[in-house]
């Protein structure tokens, strides 16, 4: 936007850019939206509502408002929407926004609310998410690119140190006769150049905003040491600033390289099948649910699917961290991104490429990367105001020196050295640059190895956070049983006509979108079993089917419903299933049946139980099952507690309850009725690609693909980070407090201040690249490097 006094352009009408337009019209259609951010600092859009955050339906409807922008050609870009900067340095006219909104411009963030009374501000409540990025394959390249910029950074630092001592065997030896000092200086001025490039762009750019940080400390240590003759420990500074500025670059290039390698091959067109058999290729974004596509062996699954015909294996190492091929037949789903291997099958598309498995882990990656640790939001608040602070000190020392202990000012005599050479030694030893990498290169690692293996952390909070929970409460449905039923036997009165029942039911539950019906239907799919013609098919809600065949009236449901009626004889002598099982009664005349139906545990559920004890974390189940149910889970598991019977805001109160003893709580859970849950609990964790998306949303955690023994893996990384944090902050503070306090004692000569600060700051960021070498134990995949 231009300024009131500049005169409008036809460009600006159109606004087909602007973030600050496409925002104040989502809020005029939504009046739940009181207030939304754009936080330039960390890239992420805040939305805030009156007295309770905005509806996940709200801040969705927002941020895809917000996606849709484009970049045109010759359109310039919106500043706000690239984070770039604010609205009153936009080359553009501001769009009229309506009267009852406004604009407020603050440091490193935006605002655009609602015109209200001076307290209203107090009750909003935010959410936060990732700003969307734009023109993702402009961003892929810039990102590329930036992946890259270690490289020229570590050539620059190496040619610093050539020509560093290319000048200081120039002036020792004299190498160049009666023109060694001016050859020396010419070849530092020139290491200057190389060591200095691109942290003079940095700090450049941090000046123009008003802030200062470490690179212009270590720039303004330089180039002291080279004004009072010191040009060797000024070279050396640089040298090893560079070197580690180049280290550093290579750490958050190789996380960024280990999540985008998950994606980068994806698949862009499919093979669909029409009517008549025949293929087209189509682009993967125009499939939509119901559409027949062909995967011939070696290609990827484009979107979740559903298997219709064939059978193969599906490589899903890439989503979940499972090495080992898992076996697809028919009505087995299949994942988006993941490795037809062997068979061609034909699969129906469940659900559109923007919501498949694939792009909701890409959106919560993504969002892992906005999002702080507790600790890094700790650093980073002190982090100007102690550049400040240090800066003053060093005034402050340096007149204490010169005219409290009567050192020279500039001029160094003896071995004291000049209060000027002491206050930039001190200057380099205070720098916190070791301090601001101690936490973010480790959380970031944590991140991209846990990505690789099938576990996704929302942010560095989730990261720390997970570390320090004493309870583990887990759903049961779901998270300790697979979830989803099958078939385990199916029975005929009279005897023998097996085949009968399961063609009846068959018939009649694929008709019917109940979790019975699911597994009764995937049944007959795989017995290859033809559905009966039925007429009047009705379903009567909580008692099951009913329709006529051949004139004849079939039922299907519940026991109590069928025993009214003409079985009730042969089921009244039938003894009801056990705890174990689920029931489900067929009738025919001459014909009843029954079909068995049961939900297993996991099989590796009694082994991560058991894990999870061994850490000496308390495990608790809260489910909605009977009692009985629970009681035998609590039995084969060797769990500590279970809570059965319960209604979701009940299980939000036994959460709530164990918090307010002061233990801490793990949720883990995978449906609609545990996302209460999971959003009370201190870490919130759902159980993979398939769990429903208002418990991916409230989940801080993922286990991809359902895999529960990542849970362990998760809190084994968890810990093993904090350990490495600690360990970054133990090693980052403790060099600073030492080496300034021998610096204030006038101890250590400026290059062994500047060793100790710059071979902190690497030993941090090596420290940090452990996570991403380490292989768990639990691991299922290589721990590729």
């Amino acid at each position: 936007m231009r300024k009131d006094s500049e005169p409008a352009t036809p460009a600006a009408s159109q606004g087909s850019h602007c973030l600050l337009k496409v925002v104040g019209e989502a809020m005029q259609k939504d009046p739940t939206i009181e207030a939304v951010k754009v936080n330039r600092a960390d890239h992420t859009l805040s939305v805030a509502g009156l007295g309770h955050a905005p509806s996940e339906t709200a801040a969705r409807h927002l941020t895809a408002e917000v996606q849709r922008l484009q970049t045109h050609q010759g359109e310039p870009c919106c500043l706000l929407r690239d984070a770039a900067s604010d609205c009153l340095q936009c080359p553009e006219t501001p769009p009229v926004l309506p009267p009852h909104l406004k604009v407020e411009h603050q440091p490193g963030s935006t605002v655009i609310a609602r015109v209200t009374c001076p307290t209203a501000p107090r009750f909003w409540r935010w959410r936060q998410w990732p700003l969307p990025r734009l023109v993702p394959r402009e961003v892929e390249l810039a990102e590329e690119i930036e992946e890259s910029e270690w490289r020229w950074q570590m050539a620059a630092a190496v040619l610093c140190g050539l020509l560093a001592l290319g000048a200081h065997f120039t002036l020792s030896f004299r190498l160049a006769g009666d023109f060694s000092e001016a050859a020396s200086v010419l070849l530092y001025l020139l290491a200057y150049v190389a060591g200095s490039w691109f942290n003079a762009h940095e700090v450049w750019e941090r000046l123009q905003k008003g802030v200062l940080d470490v690179h212009f400390l270590m720039l303004a240590v330089a180039v002291g040491s080279a004004a009072i003759g010191h040009w060797g420990e000024g070279a050396t500074l640089l040298f090893l600033f560079s070197f580690s500025g180049a280290l550093e670059h290579y750490a958050l290039g190789r996380t960024q390289r280990e999540i985008r390698s998950l994606f980068r091959t994806a698949p862009k067109t499919a093979t669909v099948l029409d009517e008549q058999g025949h293929e087209h290729t189509v682009p993967v974004e125009q499939l939509h649910p119901g559409q027949r596509l062909l995967i011939k062996p070696g290609e990827q699954f484009p979107v979740d699917a559903e298997v219709l015909k064939g059978s193969t294996a599906a490589d899903e190492s890439n989503l979940t961290g499972e090495a080992t091929p898992v076996p697809k037949t028919l009505g087995d789903t299949v994942l988006a991104g993941t490795l037809n291997l062997w068979g061609g099958v034909e699969v129906a598309v469940l659900r559109p490429a923007s919501q498949s498995a694939l792009q909701k882990i890409i959106a919560l990656i993504q969002q892992a990367q906005h999002l702080k640790a507790p600790s890094q939001r700790f650093t980073d608040r002190f982090g100007t105001r102690y550049t400040y602070g240090v800066l003053g000190l060093c005034v402050l020392m340096f007149f204490v020196w010169w005219l409290g202990f009567g050192l020279p000012p500039f001029q160094s005599q003896g071995e004291s050295g000049s209060a000027f050479y002491r206050a930039m030694i001190l200057l380099v030893v205070a720098s916190p640059c070791a301090l601001v990498l101690s936490i973010p290169s480790a959380v970031l690692a944590a991140i991209a190895w846990a990505a690789r293996r099938g576990i996704l952390f929302r942010g560095g909070a989730a990261v720390e956070n997970l570390a320090g929970i004493q309870v583990v409460a887990l759903d049961k449905t779901g998270t300790l049983t697979t979830g989803e039923l099958r078939v385990d036997r199916i029975e005929s009165f009279p005897p023998g006509r097996e085949t009968e029942v399961a063609q009846l039911a068959f018939s009649l539950e694929r008709l019917s979108h109940h979790p019975l019906a699911r597994a009764i239907t995937a049944h007959g799919k795989r017995l290859q079993l033809q559905p009966l013609e039925l007429q009047d098919f009705t379903s009567h809600t909580g008692l099951g089917l009913q329709a006529r065949c051949n004139g004849e009236e079939v039922r299907l449901g519940r026991r109590e419903w069928l025993a009214d009626g003409p079985a009730a004889q042969i089921i009244a002598q039938v003894p009801p299933t056990d705890t174990s099982h689920s029931e489900v009664w067929v009738c025919r005349n001459g014909l009843v049946g029954r079909i068995l139906l049961r939900d297993d545990v996991r099989p590796a559920a009694r082994e991560v139980i058991r894990q999870i004890r061994a850490e000496g974390l308390q495990t608790l189940v809260l489910t909605g099952d009977r009692q009985a149910a629970a009681r035998q889970l609590q039995e084969e598991l060797g769990l500590d507690d279970v809570r059965a019977e319960l209604k979701p805001e009940q299980k939000v109160a036994a959460i709530v309850e164990l918090t307010r003893q002061g233990k801490r709580v793990a949720m883990v859970g995978d449906g609609v009725n545990d996302a209460p849950s999971l959003a009370a609990a201190d870490v919130g964790v759902a159980m993979g690609a398939r769990g429903s998306d208002a418990a991916l949303e409230q989940a801080e955690v993922v286990l991809m693909h359902d895999r529960l023994e990542n849970f362990h893996t998760a809190y084994q990384l968890s810990r093993r980070a904090r350990t490495v944090i600690r360990q970054n902050l133990f090693i980052s503070l403790g060099t600073v407090v030492v080496l300034a306090f021998c610096a204030i004692l006038g101890t250590i000569p400026l290059t062994v201040g500047v060793v100790g600060h710059e071979g902190s700051t690497v030993i941090v960021v090596l420290n940090s690249l452990r996570l991403l070498l380490h292989r768990h134990p639990d691991s299922h995949a290589p721990a590729s490097a």
